[in-house]
């Protein structure tokens, strides 16, 4: 039996999971959560054109490249999605690098807004899904944002005037939660790769099984 199953994961493809959010809704704690509680999926690892920043490491936090670079997987058509900063660095998720990992059944989860997911899935299709985080109000948001005491009153204003043009977006997505509990969104977002991960679509070596299945069940 174990033989068995150790087959059909090895056969199962991978998903694109996409989370998106509101500065201070919670997102990066779920996606660093996530990551921490499953090995079977890895954080996309974007390309840019920026220089390094202090304490950051090369394939880690991002893979830097120049302009020269940028503009080769450009004309390559090599990026799932690109954008281009408006502090004037580009920002890009290789093809390869997510392909490398859904096509041997591993997921990949991505820090994305509605922007790059729009991108990924008029390319990817069925392979990605999409996760909106909600604030329980615009005033507990406000109050996340001043408690985690990085930014300043300028950055957090900043940050509040972007919030309609953020939620406005949340229909487009495949998944809503409102993140009232932080260990409740985790687990509920735990669920939904699990049931996605069941999808008979990313099953693409089910067809061999169940011909066997039905060999054998032939034969008596």
């Amino acid at each position: 039996m174990d033989e068995i199953i150790n087959r059909l994961k090895k056969v199962r493809k991978g998903a694109m999971f996409i989370i998106e959010a509101p500065s201070g809704t919670g997102k990066s704690a779920v996606i660093k959560e996530i990551l921490k509680r499953d090995s079977n999926i890895k954080f996309s690892v974007s390309v840019t054109t920026r220089q390094p920043r202090e304490g950051e490491v090369e394939g880690v936090d991002y893979y830097y490249v120049t302009d020269e670079q940028y503009n080769e997987f450009l004309a390559q058509d090599a990026f799932y999605e690109y954008v281009d900063s408006q502090y004037g660095s580009r920002y890009g998720t290789l093809r390869s690098e997510v392909d490398s990992f859904i096509n041997v059944g591993q997921d990949v989860l991505f820090d994305m807004d509605w922007v790059g997911a729009r991108q990924m899935r008029e390319k990817a299709g069925d392979d990605v899904v999409t996760i909106y985080l909600l604030p329980p109000s615009i005033k507990e948001l406000r109050r996340r944002l001043e408690g985690r005491g990085t930014d300043s009153p300028e950055v957090i204003e900043k940050r509040m005037n972007l919030i309609l043009d953020k939620i406005s977006h949340w229909d487009e997505f495949d998944y809503v939660i409102v993140n009232v509990n932080l260990e409740e969104t985790i687990l509920k977002v735990q669920k939904i790769i699990s049931g996605e991960r069941m999808k008979r679509v990313r099953q693409v070596g089910m067809k061999r099984f169940v011909k066997e299945l039905i060999k054998e069940a032939s034969n008596g």
